[in-house]
C-alpha cells in the first residue's frame, strides 16, 4: 500500500505550451527523494492552464520549476 502523502506540491502554468512544460517537468519528478506520484492536470473549461500535482513524503526537495510556473506547498492535515 502506498503511504499518505505528508505535502502536495501544485506547479501551474499558463499559455499554449503550458501542457508540455508541465510535461517535461513532471518526467523529472520520480528520482527526486520523498516522490509518490504526481498527476498532469488540464482542463477544457481552461484550455490554456496546465498543473501537475505531487504528492510527497516529507518535504518537497529543490524542484526544477518550468519557466513561469506559479507553484503552492500544502500540508496534508487528513486523508482517506
Amino acid at each position: 500500500m502506498t503511504p499518505h502523502p505528508t505535502t502536495i506540491h501544485y506547479a501551474e502554468v499558463r499559455g499554449v505550451a503550458a501542457e508540455t512544460a508541465l510535461r517535461a517537468f513532471l518526467d523529472a519528478l520520480p528520482i527526486l527523494p520523498g516522490f509518490l506520484g504526481a498527476a498532469l492536470l488540464v482542463s477544457p473549461d481552461q484550455p490554456d492552464l496546465a498543473l501537475v500535482a505531487s504528492r510527497w513524503a516529507g518535504e518537497v526537495p529543490p524542484l526544477p520549476l518550468p519557466t513561469d510556473a506559479r507553484a503552492w506547498t500544502f500540508k496534508v492535515r487528513e486523508a482517506r
